[in-house]
């Protein structure tokens, strides 16, 4: 560490995977004194260990060298979180709504307006456990629903993600939010139908890829992908390393996305502008092109595949007599017919590698199922696993537990924790919900849908069903218990749930968090939870890319206002509901499980490796142990190549084990669908979306907003830091009220129609509602094309429906409706919105509680906006 360094050393992980039994990433570490975070730096993992004992590896090729270097390549996001520990929006202390009396009037039209008074733990925890037990009297265990998915932070032992469900495990049940999909809609509800690839639909076998690529790759395809932004809450910066390193070695960087994204600004050797969500019709031309110039592999196709003569059929006009030429397509997608062309033709003629990081309108749109199809569908026109020739990803290279999803070298071990944990734990009620159709489930039960919608599940899951809520005999929702409280900044259809959240039938909400943001302002109760620092935990680190890690994690600072632990918080609650006995009786230590921390760290420790090359008190003092690079990884198959070599002895995971064309699976379960048909198509438009700029209610909404990952957050986290906020070009546009709006790339040429300057404020806006932003007139954005980042901050002037959010929190206005009429997943990028400048000082004297928050343009709303009493 070095003697010059002050303070005590701490290692933590400092990823934003969210489930403990997952991985982390982003090792860190922490300097402390005093009780007080002195800094936040990268991790070094030969602290302990030679690079010797690392068995530390290389690539070589080209006549250069890629080595992963010895300590963590973190982001800025890590390195501030410490921000976030002593934010202004911590919660302070256990609150409940000024005007909710569980003995009186519930109010709950006022969820999102109301404040807040201080009370104490005890009486938090009393009232929670009376409400649990008069809703399991009155209506049954599955009224209480279970949030506890999403992203936030990775712990263990006192995880969030799941602690309450636990303790409803031993008393009767409940009903579940299921986890989407949601960074792989695309991938999980179509690629699985052309090539399988269990979990998630994207390519599974990667595999020294990075090594064929710079072998024998001549480019590298980034489809909507931001390798400068996406992989940083994820793995740091090994991946733009990379990048780097494939221009020293002449692979060239073709990027298609909307914008000019940072990793396009910084790699790309050419960019193709794209409309969001319109890259299956260019997909479609680049098919027609091939096919009409005879520069696809048939040979390939006889052997590998099933079906092409009937994709083949549908692009060249037989199945609707429109030919998918690049003419057809330039006018959908907004790239012109000679750059389809010209780029149909270099593919052909060149071994190109597809990368990916997740997320945006390529992936998350209604219809994303057919941009993923089409994508593997060329992948297979051009011989998939030849070499230099895969699909890969730039992002959780350990995804799942398997080696087979890393393109680099793996480590000897993917170290597993799960003994550790007490969060969910995968299990599933009879009852549950896919998280999109929450606002439909609590206010229009029953619902019905196909598959448990989880992240994860097999190719076949989503044919099982339809399922429904609320179950026969079973009540309708009355309780949510949330610990992940950002459903309307990070999913489709916000200002429906926040309508929802107000709905009657919604007798108590109850959230845990550390901070005062979003979903907290709806709750009944809040309790405050500690952030990582101020508890004692077990990581791992398997993401970053140089070599997997579990590590110690010591208390950094104690425990900041009254807050608790998450699996604390519970266990308050459960001491509580001990008195009413039955089912309660002996709850605590039931819950607890019969380990103390320490126990449970020592059991997670216990099932890795690493307790065969330290014991426990050594684990604790050095505080990690990373493992060595896997013995001769060079020998394991690359990518695909077993498939292209021989698709017999080593098939997909598809019912013909071949690359699927034409599914029969989907033509045999759903025969009637439009959207999702068994061959890849265009689709215009379903019963649930018309979001195409060409058709009636483009003309109302002329503008595609395209939202992609934030670079200065993750989704909904770290929004209030304020190093970031000082960064007055990059993260927030001051408007003239002296409010910091989230930015609006707007092109110039619309600029100039629109009346807009840069610093203007502006609202994007359709029937669902309108959030505000402030304006940056670029060209790194394409015309007729909007851009506004997820994740931001909720600040509602008006809820709901057609409501008005300052915050620039979009998810709010995106489409209520689901990926397709089968496919469940969210719509939240690549939708139409209109663009209207906007006074801001009008808004103010029509509105003055929403403009005369307690407020810091450094941190944004702070917590004491919402408190009334008690401060």
């Amino acid at each position: 560490m070095g003697n010059n360094v002050k303070g005590t050393p701490i290692v933590k992980g400092l990823g934003f995977n969210s489930f403990g039994i997952g991985t982390n990433a982003c090792t860190v570490d922490i300097d402390e004194e005093n009780d007080k975070i002195l800094r936040i730096r990268p991790f070094h993992f030969d602290e302990h260990q030679t690079p010797e004992e690392l068995n530390a590896w290389k690539i070589e090729a080209r006549g250069s060298t890629f080595e992963p270097g010895f300590k963590t390549l973190i982001s800025p996001l890590s390195l501030c979180y410490k921000k976030r520990v002593y934010s202004k929006n911590r919660i302070p202390y256990p609150l409940k709504r000024v005007d909710w009396d569980p003995q009186g009037e519930r109010n709950p039209q006022n969820r999102g307006t109301s404040g807040y008074v201080r009370i104490s733990w005890d009486e938090a925890c009393e009232i929670t456990a009376a409400e649990i037990k008069r809703i399991h009297d009155q209506y049954g265990p599955a009224s209480i629903l279970c949030e506890l998915d999403g992203h936030g932070e990775t712990k263990f032992v006192h995880a969030p993600h799941g602690c309450q469900s636990r303790m409803f495990d031993l008393i009767g049940s409940y009903t579940l939010q299921t986890r989407q999909p949601d960074s792989w809609e695309g991938w999980y509800w179509g690629a699985k139908h052309i090539w399988g690839m269990d979990p998630l639909g994207q390519n599974s076998l990667q595999n020294n890829v990075i090594k064929d690529i710079a072998e024998n790759g001549d480019a590298v395809l980034f489809w909507g992908c931001d390798v400068e932004t996406t992989p940083l809450g994820w793995g740091g910066y090994l991946a733009s390393r990379l990048c780097f390193w494939f221009t020293e070695l002449g692979v060239k960087q073709i990027h298609i996305s909307p914008d000019v994204n940072y990793t396009n600004a910084v790699h790309a050797d050419f960019w193709i502008p794209v409309k969001p969500n319109t890259d299956a019709a260019l997909q479609l031309a680049i098919a027609y092109t091939w096919i009409k110039e005879g520069t696809y592999d048939q040979d390939y196709l006889d052997t590998h595949s099933i079906g092409f003569e009937n994709f083949k059929y549908y692009v060249m006009g037989g199945e609707d007599g429109v030919p998918k030429t690049p003419k057809w397509a330039e006018a959908i997608c907004g790239v012109p017919s000679y750059t389809i062309k010209a780029f149909a033709r270099y593919w052909a003629k060149h071994a190109v590698s597809i990368a990916h990081c997740n997320g945006g309108s390529y992936i998350r749109s209604c219809f994303a199922h057919e941009p993923a199809r089409l994508e593997v569908a060329l992948l297979g026109m051009q011989s998939v696993g030849k070499p230099g020739a895969n699909q890969f990803k730039f992002i959780e290279w350990t995804l799942y537990g398997m080696e087979s999803v890393t393109p680099l070298p793996p480590s000897s071990e993917i170290p597993n924790c799960s003994p550790a944990y007490r969060g969910w734990f995968r299990s599933f009620p009879k009852s549950f919900i896919p998280k999109t159709m929450i606002p439909e489930a609590i206010m229009n039960p029953p619902v019905s849908w196909y598959g448990h919608i989880g992240a994860g599940f097999p190719r076949e899951d989503q044919f099982d069903g339809p399922y429904t809520f609320p179950l026969e005999g079973n009540e309708r929702l009355h309780m949510i218990w949330s610990d992940t409280p950002c459903w309307e900044t990070c999913w489709n259809g916000g200002n429906e749930m926040q309508e929802a959240l107000r709905h009657e039938s919604i007798e108590f909400i109850i959230v845990q968090h550390p901070w005062m943001e979003n979903d907290c302002f709806f709750a009944d109760i809040i309790l405050p939870t500690n952030t990582k620092f101020e508890t004692e935990d077990i990581g791992t680190d398997s993401d970053n890319g140089q070599w997997n890690v579990v590590y110690f994690e010591r208390q950094a600072v104690k425990p900041r206002l009254e807050s608790k632990s998450d699996m604390e918080a519970v266990g308050e609650v459960a001491k509580k509901l001990e008195k009413y006995g039955g089912i309660y009786e002996n709850l605590y230590e039931r819950y607890m499980g019969g380990k103390t921390c320490e126990e449970y760290i020592q059991a997670g420790f216990e099932n890795t490796g690493a307790a065969k090359k330290m014991t426990f008190d050594e684990f604790k003092e050095k505080q990690y142990y990373a493992f060595p690079t896997k013995e001769k990884w060079e020998d394991l198959p690359v990518g695909l190549s077993q498939f292209h070599d021989d698709p017999e002895g080593h098939p997909l995971s598809t019912p013909s084990g071949k690359l699927e064309y034409y599914s029969t699976r989907l033509a045999d379960e759903f025969p009637d669908d439009k959207e999702r048909g068994p061959v890849p198509h265009w689709v215009d438009e379903g019963a649930g979306h018309q979001e195409r700029q060409y058709l009636e209610r483009g003309r109302k909404y002329p503008f595609l907003l395209v939202s992609n990952h934030p670079r200065w957050r993750v989704h909904a986290n770290l929004d209030d830091v304020t190093w970031f906020r000082e960064m007055e070009e990059y993260v927030k546009v001051t408007g003239p009220d002296g409010y910091k709006y989230e930015p609006v790339w707007v092109h110039p040429i619309d600029a100039g129609k629109l009346g807009l300057r840069t610093g203007d404020v502006v609202k994007l806006h359709n029937e669902r509602g309108a959030v505000l932003g402030g304006v940056r007139v670029t060209e790194r954005i394409m015309p007729g094309v909007v851009y506004q980042d997820h994740g931001s901050r909720v600040d509602s002037i008006v809820l709901g429906r057609g409501g008005l959010d300052r915050g620039g929190a979009n998810n709010l206005i995106a489409p209520y409706a689901t990926t397709s009429s089968h496919a469940f997943g969210e719509v939240t990028s690549g939708f139409l919105v209109g663009v209207e400048k906007v006074d801001v000082f009008k808004l103010a004297e029509e509105y003055p509680e929403a403009f005369n928050r307690d407020y810091d343009p450094d941190c944004g709303l702070v917590a004491t906006a919402r408190v009334v009493e008690g401060a």
